[in-house]
């Protein structure tokens, strides 16, 4: 039986007759499970089946702003309840199916403080928390707070103090993590996310976030082993494939960024970067047909209509040899940017152009096309 199982009355009264020396304990209150240090309480020896209804309880949090605090979140909790109960080595967490019957009481200070609308409360509500004690716990949620409403000095000052008081709790480092990227601190941030990552294998979105500090750091080869160990983790998870596929890329791995980045486009075709991805990886292969059509349904999937997307469609109908329609989108996506924007736009697409030239010297119709950049250029 796997660590972590869904059932009832009927499985655990099955696991009873299985362990008659085992124990039945209640796990805690799911709606705390986000503030507790450690997660998992302290078990007994022997068979132990620790038993949880109401789970989704754990998972509430209303913070604003992209913030969302890592205890709060499935499968990092999930990744806490395997790990310590397979240290324990005999223990099971059993969540009983339940009929939706309206709110559960939730009663802890933080949980209800993580449930508010408003962000300032919340943070109001976490700091007189803390003055009973600043538990491991209670700092990291005051942190993440704190980082909703901009006040990153006091999120770091929190977060410094959590990890000296639980330095083996990958919670704390991969909050810390997040922190340095705001802090436009790529190489602390990698550091962080090491460190959780050593702490708690088993949760997939610390490797993507490693995997992407060490792409920043222009470390490839690192950066796709991270996101490799990622998607074991969460195989179907569209970013993690579309950052494999994007490294594979850089790698010279054309073959398989392709297949990567169409396995994005089978799980979410309305993204529309997962097309344009595609469309860049065909283009590198010289398959300019098949990346005109992956650039058009990226276009058409974006509300934004990207220029940089735009200019690359642009080359493609360029090398499918219909110079007349590149210089159109040309024209199209360039009008109405801002000058420096505009001006390194078509500085960019002017070396696309002469390196598709120089790998294509049988490439028709283009001198048109550079005309326009060069004058562009010169205005």
């Amino acid at each position: 039986m796997p660590t972590i199982v869904e059932g009832g009355e009927e499985l655990i009264a099955r696991w009873r007759q299985e362990n008659p020396a085992g124990i039945v304990i209640e796990a805690p209150a799911p709606s705390e499970w986000p503030f507790r240090y450690p997660l998992c309480p302290e078990l007994p020896a022997g068979p132990v089946l620790l038993r949880a209804a109401n789970v989704d309880t754990a998972f509430v949090n209303t913070q604003s702003g992209g913030t969302h605090l890592v205890t709060t979140q499935r499968g990092y909790l999930e990744a806490e309840w395997t790990s310590a109960l397979s240290r324990h080595g005999d223990a099971r967490l059993v969540i009983e199916i339940t009929q939706a019957d309206g709110e559960h009481q939730v009663s802890h200070s933080l949980a209800i403080a993580f449930r508010l609308a408003d962000p300032a409360e919340r943070l109001l509500r976490c700091v007189e928390f803390l003055k009973a004690g600043r538990t491991p716990a209670a700092l990291v949620a005051t942190a993440s707070a704190c980082v909703e409403v901009n006040d990153l000095e006091a999120a770091a000052r929190d977060l410094d103090d959590a990890i000296a008081k639980a330095p083996e709790w990958a919670a704390a480092h991969y909050e810390r993590g997040k922190l340095w990227l705001r802090a436009d601190d790529i190489a602390k941030a990698s550091e962080s996310f090491r460190r959780a990552g050593l702490l708690l294998p088993g949760f997939g979105s610390i490797w993507a976030n490693l995997g992407a500090t060490l792409g920043e750091l222009d470390r490839p080869e690192e950066a796709l082993a991270s996101f490799e160990r990622a998607l074991v983790l969460e195989p179907s998870s569209p970013q993690v494939l579309n950052n494999v596929g994007v490294v594979k890329r850089e790698l010279g791995r054309l073959g398989e960024s392709e297949a990567a980045f169409r396995q994005v486009i089978q799980l979410t075709p309305e993204m529309a970067f997962g097309h344009y991805n595609l469309g860049h990886t065909l283009f590198l292969q010289g398959r300019f047909q098949a990346a005109l059509s992956a650039y058009a349904e990226g276009q058409a999937r974006d509300p934004e209509k990207n220029p940089v997307q735009a200019s690359r469609l642009a080359l493609c109908k360029l090398a499918t040899g219909d110079a007349a329609g590149a210089l159109r989108e040309l024209q199209r996506a360039t009008t109405g940017l801002p000058r420096e924007y505009r001006r390194q736009l078509i500085g960019d697409t002017s070396a696309i152009l002469w390196a598709l030239v120089t790998q294509h010297p049988e490439l028709q119709n283009w001198q048109d096309v550079h005309e326009w950049l060069t004058n562009e250029l010169k205005g």
